[in-house]
């Protein structure tokens, strides 16, 4: 394969959450060194990585400094500013690129690409001005949810509006930002598609994963998603537009409402790993960071087929240690369960501090599995 940036390569990563460390994993299992550049030392990924560099990513000479010893220069989320790609870019090929970043991080330039691919999404309006404000009421109307075009996830940044008048207070609930406001949208389930997207366009989709959330938190995914053949095909149809027009080199995930007639709208675009794509590790030939491994280093991208009849992911956030350290001898004691942890140091409350997943011979056993487990944890 030309150009293919093989084994033993630096393979560089700006941000050094635990998606980092996932990559870092499958990085150096085959073969390659890893470094990092993120703006807090000693980090989930800073614990693995060959090469560390601790500084602000609009610290351009770092950046560029990080760029020139590395081979190629990934992220592990998107909110990385495109300006840092963009300098990382004078030394070092970037992907994803630093285009796709820029159409991702901001909710409303996600939505003018969705809307340019002629793809569903949910009625939705910008609001920027008093005058859009009013605009967005009388196009999307009630019930709706306000969200800052910027720096949410999680459900941060975001306000329901349940009753004519209210747009208003939510926006200066969240201090007149630019927004994108939507409709609410009364959907059966929410589906996740993760993909990898090589040099020479070859894709590999993984098949869809339902996803149940608690306080705007991923709580837990399970494939099969349990949805009939036509649904599945559409999800990932959806998706594959999605990495074809933004011309994605790497890996993403395409975040989907279902609705109660069988039809799709795009949520969310995020252009690395995604939460949902954890159990890929154990479930699937190729897991989602190997994936971004090969893509990124224009390998083959690998089966993206699952080798097991089920697979559940729970996330175990910092309210677990409440009460002092989980009880991982008996969590643990379940069949087939196997736990991540990404090395962070506190538990905050809601903050994601691992992960659970098992694999079983159908969703609903792999579900009860891994919700059983979490709950050994703490003696529920």
């Amino acid at each position: 394969m030309t150009h293919a940036i093989l084994p033993g390569a630096t393979l560089g990563v700006l941000g050094g959450g635990q998606l980092g460390r996932m990559f870092a994993m499958a990085a150096k299992r085959m073969g390659y060194r890893v470094a990092v550049l993120a703006p807090v030392d000693g980090g989930p990924t800073a614990q693995l990585a060959d090469d560390v560099i601790t500084a602000p990513y609009d610290d351009v000479d770092a950046v560029e400094r990080f760029a020139r010893s590395v081979d190629v220069v990934t992220f592990e989320f998107e909110n990385v500013p495109a300006a840092a790609a963009a300098s990382a870019l004078r030394h070092a090929p970037v992907r994803p690129s630093g285009n796709v970043l820029a159409a991702t991080q901001n909710r409303l330039a996600e939505r003018e690409l969705l809307d340019g691919l002629g793809l569903p999404c949910a009625p939705h309006a910008s609001v920027r001005t008093a005058a859009e404000l009013t605009a967005a009421e009388e196009h999307v109307g009630v019930p709706g949810v306000l969200k800052s075009a910027s720096s949410g996830y999680d459900g941060k940044g975001q306000r329901k509006v349940d009753r004519p008048g209210e747009l208003a207070t939510a926006w200066d609930a969240l201090g007149r930002p630019p927004c994108l406001y939507e409709a609410f949208i009364p959907f059966v389930a929410e589906l996740s598609v993760v993909g990898a997207r090589g040099r020479d366009g070859a894709l590999a989709l993984y098949e869809p994963a339902r996803n149940e959330h608690v306080n705007h938190i991923l709580d837990v995914s399970v494939v099969p998603c349990g949805f009939d053949v036509p649904v599945r095909k559409r999800a990932r149809d959806l998706a594959a537009a999605v990495f074809e027009g933004l011309e994605l080199v790497g890996v993403a995930c395409v975040e989907m409402f279902l609705l109660d007639d069988g039809s799709l709208f795009v949520n969310e675009i995020a252009p690395r790993p995604h939460n949902s794509g954890h159990l890929t590790i154990e479930a699937h030939a190729t897991s989602q960071f190997e994936a971004q491994v090969r893509a990124v280093c224009g390998l083959p991208l690998g089966s993206p087929e699952r080798i097991c009849g089920a697979a559940a992911m729970a996330n175990l956030l910092g309210d677990l240690w409440n009460e002092g350290s989980p009880d991982w001898a008996t969590g643990l004691a379940e069949k087939a369960v196997r736990l991540h942890l990404y090395g962070k140091g506190e538990a905050r409350p809601g903050r994601k501090m691992g992960h659970l997943t098992t694999t079983a011979a159908t969703a609903a056993e792999a579900e009860a599995r891994v919700r059983a487990a979490r709950s050994a944890l703490i003696g529920r």
